[in-house]
């Protein structure tokens, strides 16, 4: 119970009577200083409403809320139920922010893995808890044992899809995790959060980059990887436009050498991350990418090692994605830039992408390019709207629509034939059909694609071999 001695007591409301609540309440009991005053307990459980855990009422469900909130003067709500669906979570949340009070949600099962429920854990909510998105289902089993034990490459480890690949392989007790890229501050802080919270990972960041095939041969040499992930690339649409060197350099260039050095020292599984962006593409960033699918496609033909490429749209919160751009323009007080009022794309947390990547790729036979469900597009000018509402409810803030950038779409596709789709045991990943590629060939057309790129600084002249490789490629 809280002690008489201490001001300020915060008049605290849980939600959930569960195993978490339990918990929780536990903690705040032992806590001499503890600051909770607790209010008591919400839950839609019928049976549960009107009974005691540990001492504290459950004063009644979701509809209770508002009204108990006001009566009882609640300075806090904790959502203290960490296997609630994302729908049902924004549900709760969006009655909850009606409140005047400060809330607190537990991290659900998956954020949390296999550490404790405790205090210390809760943290205020994001708009990622107001998206309601539909459950992902993993086989945390097969996960297990085919991470476990084995040594894992991860390219561009310090950046947004790479850092999080990072944190959830390291969940499954690799023998060694490798992190490789080229800019040494975000692998440096990948390293220094995933040594503090596991303490007996095997972990080796080296700083190099996947354009060097010398220093590829020496790291493949020295550490003999089971699976590699390839996260490494540039991926900003409107830069790639006037930057097409070094878009193939690195991306398709990079991913060549990878490929090569990956089949060369026997690697069990290649697993590149592709992007919507490389479907029917109208841009440089998105046609490298679609070579990028080619090449992983081509050699796996003559390989034992299982190549294979994973496809999806935006990941909410990445490096560079519209989300930091929009929040940082709320805070700032607006006008947020827009570039078309009907423009849509796909999203999904990066947790969710890595999570379904990861489990892609424990389905690789070689030759798939795997294709995650986004659920339905989004429509950017809601999702500001409801950033908005969300960050700065009490705001006029101005949209300015600016108009496309040059290699924008105004929506995304994620499928080059819809007709050929293969289904796996998981809803959310299907498998678009391999296309019949002579990896000798290619590789031939790729090495004069190189040339003419060191050769030449005609963007109209490198966009037109880019599309000798990927005909539907529509380019301004």
């Amino acid at each position: 119970m809280p002690s008489k001695n201490i001001k300020n007591l915060i008049n605290t409301l849980i939600i959930g009577a569960g195993e978490c609540a339990d918990i929780l309440l536990k903690e705040i009991q032992k806590k001499k200083q503890s600051v909770y005053n607790i209010i008591g307990i919400i839950d839609d459980d019928e049976k549960k409403v009107n009974t005691f855990l540990n001492g504290f009422l459950v004063l009644g469900d979701r509809n209770d809320i508002l009204s108990i909130v006001e009566v009882k003067s609640v300075d806090l709500i904790i959502l203290a139920i960490p296997s609630l669906d994302s729908v049902e979570k924004k549900n709760i949340l969006d009655i909850c922010r009606k409140t005047s009070a400060s809330i607190k949600v537990m991290p659900d099962l998956y954020e949390l893995f296999n550490e404790k429920i405790t205090l210390s854990k809760l943290r205020n909510i994001d708009y990622k808890d107001l998206l309601g998105r539909e459950e992902i289902f993993l086989d945390i089993n097969g996960i297990d044992k085919y991470i476990k034990d084995k040594v894992i490459l991860i390219t561009g480890g310090g950046g947004s899809i790479g850092s999080e690949l990072c944190r959830q392989v390291a969940r499954y007790s690799p023998k060694i995790l490798l992190i490789l890229d080229i800019y040494e501050n975000g692998a440096y802080e990948v390293e220094n959060e995933l040594k503090r919270k596991y303490k007996a990972l095997d972990l080796k960041v080296i700083i190099a980059s996947v354009r060097d095939r010398i220093r590829l041969n020496f790291i493949f040499q020295e550490y003999r990887p089971s699976i590699v992930f390839h996260a490494a690339a540039h991926k900003h649409v409107p830069l790639m436009e006037f930057n097409i060197q070094e878009a193939v350099t690195n991306n398709v260039e990079g991913t060549l050498n990878l490929v090569e050095v990956s089949h060369k020292y026997n690697v069990d599984t290649f697993v590149m991350i592709s992007t919507d962006k490389a479907v029917n593409p109208t841009n440089v960033m998105g046609v490298t990418k679609r070579i990028c699918e080619m090449i992983v496609q081509a050699k796996n033909k003559e390989s034992d090692t299982e190549f294979v490429s994973v496809r999806f749209g935006n990941v909410l919160g990445s490096n560079g994605s519209v989300i930091p751009l929009f929040k940082k323009q709320i805070e700032q007080g607006g006008p947020i830039t827009l570039t078309d009022k009907e423009i849509t794309r796909y999203f999904m947390l990066i947790s969710e992408a890595v999570q379904l990547v990861i489990q892609a790729a424990t389905f690789a036979k070689g030759g798939e390019i795997f294709v995650l469900d986004m659920g339905e597009p989004v429509k950017i000018y809601d999702l500001v709207k409801s950033l908005i509402n969300f960050l700065s409810p009490d705001s006029h803030i101005e949209i300015n629509i600016i108009g496309l950038r040059p290699g924008e779409k105004l929506y995304e596709e994620l499928l080059l034939n819809k007709e050929d789709l293969i289904k796996t045991s998981n809803n959310k990943i299907l498998i678009e059909q391999p296309e019949d590629l002579d990896f000798g060939q290619l590789k031939l057309n790729l090495k004069k694609l190189f040339v003419a790129c060191n050769r030449s600084c005609n963007v109209e002249e490198l966009k037109r071999k880019l599309k000798n490789f990927v005909p539907n490629y529509k380019y301004s």
